[in-house]
């Protein structure tokens, strides 16, 4: 928008410069050779005062792309270097959800061999209370 508005005011400076010569040329008390070369060194200045902005122009146009791209390069490193943390922190709760989910597992290990250990405890006295109590009304029944 600053831009647009610089060139806007360039465009009615030099159009007030043609004005200026037009009227300068039309109530000029001077002869027409001195007009002329009146008209011609200020077509020249003109010329090297267009050239003259139209470089400086360029001049800061240069400066703000080199300030754009070290503005995306910081902006660059800064996401880089927050994803790094980002991913950083993702490995981290990885590795504790991998730690808890062994720890489950082996607490689950854990319980199933302590019931198998119970169960096969207890089909081991029904088996033998089994036997002893066959085995003892086998002896005692007649024969």
């Amino acid at each position: 928008m600053a831009e647009e508005s610089k060139i806007h005011h360039l465009a009615w400076f030099i159009a007030g410069l043609g004005v200026g010569a037009v009227v300068g040329i039309l109530y000029a008390p001077k002869s027409g050779r001195e007009t002329r070369e009146d008209i011609a060194t200020g077509a020249k200045q003109g010329t090297e005062f267009v050239k003259a902005k139209a470089q400086y122009a360029a001049e800061q146009a240069s400066v703000l792309v080199d300030k754009g791209r070290e503005h995306v390069s910081t902006i660059v490193d800064k996401s880089k270097e927050q994803v790094g943390q980002y991913v950083d922190r993702s490995r981290e709760v990885v590795d504790r959800g991998r730690a808890q989910w062994e720890e489950f597992v082996e607490r689950g290990k854990n319980l199933v061999a302590e019931q198998t250990t119970k169960v096969g405890a207890a089909v081991d006295a029904g088996r033998d209370a089994y036997r002893t109590t066959t085995a003892t009304t086998t002896t005692n029944e007649p024969l």
